[in-house]
């Protein structure tokens, strides 16, 4: 699976998984829909846990690295290509499962919404930078 990978276009990708969260969750976006969904206060999002960007850098990480290697398997290439393998995978898994969290956390359809969005976005723009880098 390593074999092959575009190292470079992996590490592009957490950057854009980096700064799609940091605009997806500002003041500007959906923070205050977003915390008030989850039913925290303001504070909440005023002192976030540093060790959460440590998990999403890890985890963005991870994405991007399975999402070349299918990208690579698909053998896509473009702003098309990219486009439907981080669908492909967001509607395959993320949607999927966060899906069913949500219904079962019973904290809403907006707060899934907020959330899932994201993660379309994030990944798009992932098949996309990794398709164009490939």
């Amino acid at each position: 699976m390593l074999a092959g990978t575009n190292w470079l276009g992996v590490v592009v990708s957490v950057v854009v998984a980096i700064v799609v969260g940091f605009v997806w969750y500002s003041r500007f976006l959906f923070l205050n829909s977003w915390v008030a969904g989850i039913g925290k206060g303001p504070e909440f999002a005023q002192r976030p846990n540093p060790m959460n960007y440590v998990v999403m850098i890890v985890a963005s990480f991870v994405q991007a690295l399975f999402l070349d290697a299918l990208i690579r398997i698909m053998g896509s290439t473009g702003v098309a290509g990219g486009v439907l393998a981080g669908t492909i995978v967001w509607l395959g898994f993320v949607a999927t499962t966060s899906a069913a969290n949500a219904a079962f956390a019973a904290r809403g359809w907006k707060v899934w919404g907020i959330e899932a969005g994201n993660h379309l976005v994030t990944l798009a723009l992932m098949g996309i930078v990794l398709s164009l880098m490939a």
